[in-house]
């Protein structure tokens, strides 16, 4: 129904309005002689402009009503979003952090491997064997900790 939204609000309600002052106006004009040929006609017509109107009426109502619901949800949307937002720049910030504390505690370890394997190579192991020695097993156990 575009056309009522391209009508001026105030016809809406008139149709009605004009719809029983036609119906009223037919009663009066019954008891006119000469006019009285035309009552039931004019009777008919205000009954179906009456009819018309409740309908435009109804359909104004729903369509208002329609027309509010989707403001409010829009209105939600658009909170949600500027929420979404916010959280994900929280999340990104987290991932950042963690990329760079494990980025550091990885450069750390390496340091750490290349200072102590002069000490445990093999090349210069008595005998040619190679023992795990305990900084290693603890290295490994601190490399596999999970970065809070």
């Amino acid at each position: 129904m575009w056309i009522l939204y391209i009508l001026p609000s105030w016809y809406t309600h008139a149709v009605p309005i004009l719809g029983i002052a036609i119906i009223l106006i037919s009663m009066f004009l019954k008891v006119i002689p000469l006019i009285s040929t035309y009552y039931l006609p004019l009777r008919i017509i205000g009954l179906v402009i009456l009819l018309f109107g409740i309908f435009f009426e109804g359909v104004m109502f729903s369509g208002k009503e329609l027309h509010d619901k989707v403001k409010e949800l829009e209105a939600k949307v658009a909170a949600a979003e500027v929420k979404s937002t916010q959280v994900n720049t929280k999340i990104v910030e987290k991932i950042v952090t963690k990329q760079k504390i494990v980025k550091e505690r990885g450069e750390e370890i390496i340091k750490y491997v290349d200072k102590e394997i002069v000490k445990y190579d093999v090349r210069f192991a008595p005998g040619g064997q190679c023992e795990i020695p305990k900084e290693f097993i603890t290295l490994h156990n601190k490399a596999a900790e999970e970065v809070k």
